[in-house]
C-alpha cells in the first residue's frame, strides 16, 4: 500500500525554506562569477529531448525501510532489496522471496536515520566467485563504517554464508551521519565507495578538503587481491593520489610534478570536496559517473565524472554548496573545484537521492537519462545533455512518496525504493512498511494524482 511521506517532514523543508529566503535574495544570488556559468537547475533549463513522460508502478510492499535496490547482472533476472535494519531481501519474477539473502541484523547499527545497512554491491565476477560486498554501520564499533566481502552458500543461490565475512575496509565515524552510502563496481573493475563527511554540519572536520583521511570521498581500490595476502585490497596505480614521494630533489622538477606530490594524501581516494554522496551511479553504456551530493541546509547538487576522468576532481566541499558560497551568508567566494552539472535549491526538497540511468527501451525519450529525486519532496527529476549540449534537468514526476534510493536490473530498466522513515525514530521495524517501485512510461489508466499506480 503507498505511504506519502510525512507531514512532519515536509514541515521540516518548508522550514527550511523559509529560513532561506529570510537570508536575503543577494545573498542567495551567490557570487558573481555565478552569472558566467553553466549549471542546470529545474525550471530554467529547457526540456529534455525526447520529452519522456514516466509514472512509478508498484512491484512489492511490506519492505522494512528499503534503502537501495542492487541486481547481480548474473541473468537471473533477481532484484536485492537492501532493507537499512541489516537485510536484504530478493525480489524474483515481481515476487518478495521469503527468505532473506542477507541477514546481518545482528551487527548492523541502525538507530539513527543515516546509519544502518548502506549498500551491497556484487563483483563483476559473480557468477563465478559467488562474493558480495556490504557497506554498514556496525556496533560493536560504534557505528564506524565497514566494507565486508561475503560468499553465496554453496548450499543456496539465495543465501549469503554468514560464516564467509572478510573485513576490506573500516572507516572511523566520529558522528552519526554523513557516514555511508553506495558501493559501485566501475567500468574498470574497481570498487568505488562513496564517503561522507564524517557527519555534525558544516564539516567541522574540513573533512571534505582534508586529503589525509577517507571522509568527505569518492574512494577507488582493487578487490581483486589473492587470498593469501596481507591487504585487503590494493591500490589502482592510477589512482590520483597513489603516487608516493621518492628521494627529495629541489631542481630539475616541474611545477606540475610538484603540484603532484601530496605526502599526506591517502591512496584510496579517487575524488574529494564531498558533503555526503549518499548515491552515486555509473552510466552502464558510457561508464560516466553521477553523483548525487546531499546538501546543507540550502542547496543540493549533482556532479559529473565524464568515462575519461583521470580521477582527482575537488568538488568544492566546504568552500561552496553547488554553486553557492559557504556558509550562505558569504556574498563573495572563490571558485573551488568542479562545480556541479545540476542543483536545485530548499523550496524543492531537501536531499537528493540518486536513482540511476535509465536504459530499458520501453520508455520513449529516457535512454541515457540520469534520475534523481528529492527525500522530502518526492519529486523526480531527468538530467541529460539537451539539442544544444547543455544540461537540462527537468521535473518528470511529482511521485508523492519518501525516495530513498534507487537502481537499474540487468536489463536497464529503473526501481526505486521509498520508505516511511524520519529523524527521531522510531526503529526500522516500528515503520510502515517501504515499498520497491519500477519506473514505467506514464498511462492514464489505474493511476492517483501522485503519478503511482498500485499492483
Amino acid at each position: 500500500m503507498q505511504r506519502l511521506p510525512s507531514i512532519a517532514l515536509f514541515s521540516a523543508v518548508l522550514v527550511a525554506a523559509a529560513h532561506a529566503q529570510d537570508q536575503g535574495a543577494d545573498q542567495q544570488a551567490g557570487p558573481s562569477w555565478q552569472d558566467t556559468i553553466s549549471v542546470a537547475r529545474p525550471g530554467e533549463s529547457g526540456t529534455l529531448p525526447g520529452s519522456p513522460s514516466i509514472e512509478l508502478r508498484e512491484v512489492t510492499g511490506d519492505l522494512i525501510d528499503p534503502v537501495n535496490v542492487v541486481s547481480a547482472k548474473d541473468d537471473t533476472g533477481r532484484l536485492f532489496v537492501v532493507e537499512r535494519h541489516g537485510v536484504v531481501r530478493i525480489v524474483e519474477n515481481g515476487s518478495l522471496v521469503e527468505q532473506p539473502f542477507m541477514d546481518i541484523s545482528d551487527i548492523v547499527l541502525p538507530y539513527f536515520l543515516e546509519q544502518g545497512l548502506y549498500d551491497i554491491e556484487f563483483h563483476p565476477d559473480f557468477e563465478n566467485n559467488g562474493y558480495v560486498y556490504a557497506h554498514f554501520a556496525e556496533t560493536l564499533r560504534n557505528g564506524d563504517s565497514l566494507i565486508v566481502r561475503y560468499t553465496v552458500s554453496s548450499d543456496s543461490p539465495n543465501q549469503i554464508d554468514p560464516e564467509s565475512s572478510k573485513l576490506i575496509m573500516q572507516i572511523d565515524q566520529p558522528w552519526a551521519n554523513h557516514n555511508g552510502g553506495e558501493l559501485a563496481f566501475g567500468p574498470d573493475g574497481y570498487l568505488y565507495i562513496g564517503s561522507g563527511d564524517g557527519g555534525w554540519e558544516g564539516d567541522p572536520l574540513e573533512a571534505g578538503q582534508d586529503l589525509s583521511t577517507l571522509l568527505g570521498k569518492l574512494l577507488r581500490i582493487d578487490v581483486d587481491v589473492p587470498e593469501d595476502s596481507y591487504q585487503a585490497y590494493a591500490i589502482p596505480a592510477d589512482n590520483p593520489f597513489a603516487r608516493q614521494a621518492g628521494i627529495v630533489e629541489l631542481f630539475g622538477i616541474t611545477e606540475e610534478e610538484f603540484a603532484q606530490i601530496h605526502t599526506e594524501a591517502r591512496p584510496e581516494i579517487w575524488a574529494y570536496g564531498l558533503r555526503n554522496p549518499w548515491k552515486f551511479h555509473f552510466d552502464s553504456e558510457t561508464g560516466d559517473l553521477y553523483v548525487a551530493e546531499v546538501g546543507q541546509n540550502h542547496w543540493e547538487e549533482i556532479n559529473f565524472q565524464p568515462a575519461d576522468s583521470q580521477g582527482g576532481e575537488n568538488y568544492g566541499w566546504d568552500f561552496l554548496m553547488g554553486t553557492h558560497c559557504f556558509p550562505i551568508e558569504e556574498e563573495e567566494c572563490a571558485q573551488v573545484g568542479v562545480l556541479p552539472v545540476a542543483e536545485y535549491d530548499h523550496e524543492q526538497g531537501c536531499s537528493v537521492i540518486g536513482l540511476g540511468v535509465y536504459h530499458g527501451g520501453e520508455i520513449e525519450g529516457l535512454d541515457g537519462v540520469y534520475l534523481a529525486g528529492d527525500y522530502c519532496a518526492g519529486t523526480i527529476w531527468g538530467l541529460a545533455r539537451g539539442e544544444d549540449d547543455q544540461w537540462v534537468f527537468q521535473e518528470l514526476l511529482a511521485s508523492g512518496v519518501q525516495l530513498a534510493g534507487g537502481g537499474t536490473d540487468e536489463d536497464g530498466n529503473l526501481y526505486v525504493t521509498s520508505c516511511s522513515c524520519n529523524y527521531g525514530g522510531p526503529l526500522p521495524q516500528e515503520n510502515p512498511p517501504g515499498t520497491l517501485w519500477q519506473v514505467v512510461a506514464a498511462s492514464d489508466q489505474d493511476s492517483d494524482t501522485n503519478g503511482t499506480t498500485q499492483q
